[in-house]
């Protein structure tokens, strides 16, 4: 009976084999990814900044988005209470600015995934809801998304989400969503 020896090339061989087949990290949260999406903030520039009709609209904004990410694409939506994420921010808009923050507050929550958004309103006759993708694994600013919304009625502010949960779907996961 005749035995080989292992030499050092096979044992390069098989290690340069173990790496070209492991799926990056991108590739394994893309599996079955994990999202948490923050509360949005309000970011009202008119003349009458902060009423009750907008800062409820603001509200709906992170329920609405986390349900149309679950029930029409199918993620697990990871949530982050109002009071950690509070205890987070430490400013207006410092999560939004600070994604190495957020990503760190959604590893804690062990998402692969965090969207923090704003409703950015420069007009009383349109506003924009903004989010920021982020990695976190590698704590990355995937991409940041804005949709336009014209008018404050429901209907439209839901169509805006709508909008923005596709795109995100599209960032995350692009096989979830239909052509």
């Amino acid at each position: 009976m005749r035995v080989k020896s292992v030499t050092l090339r096979h044992i390069l061989f098989g290690l340069f084999i173990l790496i070209v087949c492991q799926p990056s990290p991108l590739a394994m949260a893309a599996s079955n990814p994990a999202i948490v999406v923050l509360d949005f903030e309000l970011n009202d520039l008119t003349l009458d900044p902060g009423n009750a009709a907008e800062l409820e609209r603001t509200a709906s904004i992170g329920p609405l988005l986390r349900e149309q990410l679950k029930s029409e694409y199918g993620f697990e939506l990871v949530n982050i209470d109002s009071d950690t994420q509070s205890a987070a921010d430490q400013a207006f808009g410092y999560l939004y600015e600070h994604q190495d923050v957020a990503a760190e507050l959604a590893g804690e929550a062990e998402s692969d995934w965090i969207i923090v958004g704003r409703l950015h309103k420069p007009s009383y006759l349109f506003a924009y809801l903004k989010a920021r993708v982020i990695f976190v694994e590698t704590e990355q600013l995937v991409a940041e998304l804005s949709v336009e919304v014209k008018g404050s009625q429901d209907r439209l502010t839901a169509k805006g989400v709508e909008a923005l949960a596709r795109q995100i779907a599209e960032i995350v996961d692009p096989a979830r969503v239909q052509p």
